[in-house]
């Protein structure tokens, strides 16, 4: 290997390496938690807790009150000061979690939960701390014990839950199997997956995972992409297709030349993606965020409330603090600030494991107010696949087959679907293809070359129109795409000849169409194509409109012509040609294709050209939003019960929460809420 090579090869190693180690930090630190478990981990609220539960049992032996409420007695010089020692390990080990998150709350000017929870268990243990050596009252040791246990055991549950939904990135990323076999000098060797760089080829069996994406470059077979992309169907691939590293080689040997490797490859760009759709902060986020401050303030001045009050009511002091922190407790805004991370954190990965990669958490949330969906026709509701129906000569000089080979020559350098289709019929005809000089794409209207010394122009209807041209009349009521060839001659523009092509509609965008209409969702088109084309597949699918001829740049200006309306709208497009509608567009979905995950202008990929894919989106997201709304009301809303039970209004009733009671709530209301976010995977 030269050492140009050997640097590429260490580059990729560490690209995919640094990829390796991002992932296992993000999930040791569990962001989705909104930041107060930095630097935590589930082994260590799982210890903390199995070690402060094994001391809380002598703790209760030792306590008075639990003596004599079991009918049994344990008295012995200096148990009261074993009885301190014990709980104060307790206070200082389990609680350090707590405490420290206080401590940066604090510092952070960011009060919040680790606040409540620090002044709870200090209150209980410093007041019993001041009992043991002299005060007259009662101690709280068995209180304190108990409410550390039932905290730490509820944030282990909730960075459990947190966790399982980062998991899932680091289930995408072992798809990639650790071996290659690659292809050197008619010999098979086996390497590292990491070890692959652009360019090698590789060997692909049948059963087997292919290492990295790639083009093929001999072979056939169907591949298995639905744990990348959500396509249930298996994909057929041949010689010059895309595949994606992951995803499964079903019956055939493949030959592909490696295309993208460790930070550049299709995997890699949608946990970066997810991750980064993980981190963000949207609205309904930052509701949570300013609804969970000021249940912190609530909560602290009615702790402060409640012990004056039972103060001024003749109460000694323990009961008065007792009563304060259970309060303090109960009203820790625990589940208001999982309540939208979490579900972030499973819909984002959610929908990556579904071909939905999100961009933009906000316009993903707003899905749910679209009122109407712009598609782009080729390749969206239609297959972009075209085939030439009809050739038709408009000048007598020119034939059919010197057409043909007009067209093909010169559309041999574009990579459009409708130039693909030109140059494979060309192709099968068996019609050679001429030499082209200064070739030139025009964006949205067509190319221009020299062949043979004379400018020949492929252009759209719209662009005959500035070049001078009048289409003929017997080709207006063409349905299918035209597309013309013009010959420049002595400085005049010559209208050679027509090509017209017909694509057709998935069979998807039919269902994708009932289910936006069903949801109340107004449907519209956008293509460059001539009047009769749009109207056949817009009356075909029943759409609510559409726009035709319209150029990449006269895009964005029909966007904002239905947002003058009042219409919230998505644009679905291929995120290059349609990068200014999408921008301008309230959501912008970009169409991906296969590898392609780079659509800057885009809030949201679509991996597949998939219509139905974009019905699926809308109602993930009216899901999603629903699940953030249910759990916000519940994290707050029981605060509007549990806070005066707390605080001891119904005390005349005999009714009293101790403060261990006050924690199993307070957790209970997080379990609630996790389950509720989980739920969200039957709405997949």
């Amino acid at each position: 290997m030269d050492h140009k090579n050997h640097n590429q090869h260490s580059q990729h190693s560490d690209m995919e390496m640094n990829m390796n180690m991002d992932m296992k930090m993000d999930h040791s630190s569990a962001k989705a938690s909104a930041g107060k478990h930095a630097g935590h981990s589930t082994a260590m609220f799982k210890k903390r807790f199995y070690i402060s539960l094994l001391l809380t049992v002598p703790v209760l032996a030792l306590s008075p009150l639990i003596q004599h409420f079991l009918n049994f007695s344990l008295t012995f010089a200096g148990d009261k000061y074993l009885l301190f020692l014990i709980s104060s390990v307790i206070f200082f080990y389990g609680g350090w979690p707590f405490l420290n998150g206080a401590k940066n709350e604090i510092k952070s000017r960011a009060i919040g939960m680790m606040t409540l929870i620090s002044l709870a268990i200090s209150v209980a243990y410093f007041y019993s701390f001041a009992v043991v050596f002299g005060l007259a009252g009662e101690i709280f040791f068995w209180e304190l014990a108990t409410l550390i246990d039932i905290m730490l055991l509820g944030h282990w549950i909730e960075m459990k839950s947190v966790m399982g939904a980062s998991m899932a990135l680091e289930k995408l990323s072992a798809l990639i199997p650790d071996n290659a076999h690659l292809l050197k000098n008619k010999d098979t060797v086996e390497i590292k997956t990491s070890e692959l760089k652009d360019g090698d080829i590789i060997l692909v069996k049948p059963g087997e995972k292919i290492p990295t994406d790639g083009i093929i470059l001999d072979g056939e077979s169907f591949v298995n992409e639905s744990m990348l992309t959500g396509e249930a169907k298996p994909v057929s691939k041949a010689k010059g297709s895309k595949v994606i590293g992951g995803s499964i080689n079903e019956d055939g040997s493949l030959q592909i030349e490696v295309r993208g490797v460790g930070g550049n490859s299709y995997l890699s760009k949608v946990i970066n993606l997810v991750k980064q759709a993980q981190a963000s902060k949207s609205k309904t986020q930052a509701l949570a965020d300013k609804a969970a401050f000021w249940l912190t303030i609530i909560a602290i001045g009615s702790g402060v409330v409640t012990f004056f009050s039972w103060l001024f009511a003749g109460q000694d002091v323990a009961f008065a603090i007792e009563r304060a922190a259970t309060v303090l407790v109960i009203a820790c805004p625990h589940a208001l600030g999982l309540a939208i991370p979490l579900v972030v954190a499973i819909s984002t990965t959610l929908s990556a494991q579904n071909g939905l990669l999100i961009r933009n958490r906000t316009a993903f949330e707003n899905s749910r107010k679209i009122s109407t969906i712009v598609f782009d026709k080729t390749g969206t509701l239609t297959k972009g696949t075209f085939g030439v129906k009809n050739i038709f000569s408009l000048n007598d000089k020119y034939s059919e087959n010197d057409l043909l080979q007009l067209f093909a020559g010169l559309e041999n350098n574009s990579e459009h679907p409708i130039a693909k289709a030109i140059v494979k019929t060309a192709k099968d005809k068996n019609v050679s293809l001429p030499k082209v000089d200064k070739f030139r794409a025009i964006k949205g209207k067509g190319a221009e070359g020299i062949i043979k010394g004379k400018k020949i122009s492929v252009a759209s209807p719209g662009y005959i129109k500035e070049l001078g041209l009048n289409i003929p009349e017997n080709l207006k009521n063409t349905e299918g795409t035209l597309v013309f060839l013009v010959v420049s001659e002595q400085e005049k523009n010559i209208l050679a000849g027509a090509v017209n092509l017909t694509d057709t509609i998935r069979e998807e965008s039919f269902e994708a169409i009932k289910i936006l209409k069903k949801e109340g969702i107004k449907t519209w088109m956008l293509t460059g194509d001539n009047e009769n084309s749009a109207k056949s597949v817009s009356d075909a699918l029943g759409l609510d409109g559409y726009f035709a001829g319209v150029l990449p740049d006269q895009k964005q200006e029909k966007i904002k012509e239905l947002q003058s309306k009042g219409e919230f709208v998505a644009m679905v497009g291929d995120g290059i040609n349609d990068a200014p509608a999408l921008a301008q567009a309230n959501v912008g979905i970009a169409i991906g294709s296969g590898t392609d995950v780079a659509a800057e202008t885009a809030d949201i990929i679509l991996v597949n050209s998939n219509p139905k894919d974009i019905s699926s989106l809308i109602l993930f997201g009216k899901a999603t939003y629903r699940k953030m709304i249910q759990n916000l009301a519940w994290a707050t809303g029981y605060n509007v019960f549990a806070i005066p039970l707390a605080a001891g209004v119904l005390a005349g009733y005999g009714i009293l929460l101790s403060p261990a009671i006050g924690a199993v709530l307070m957790s209970l209301s997080t379990v609630v809420v996790a389950i509720n976010a989980k739920l969200l995977r039957v709405k997949k």
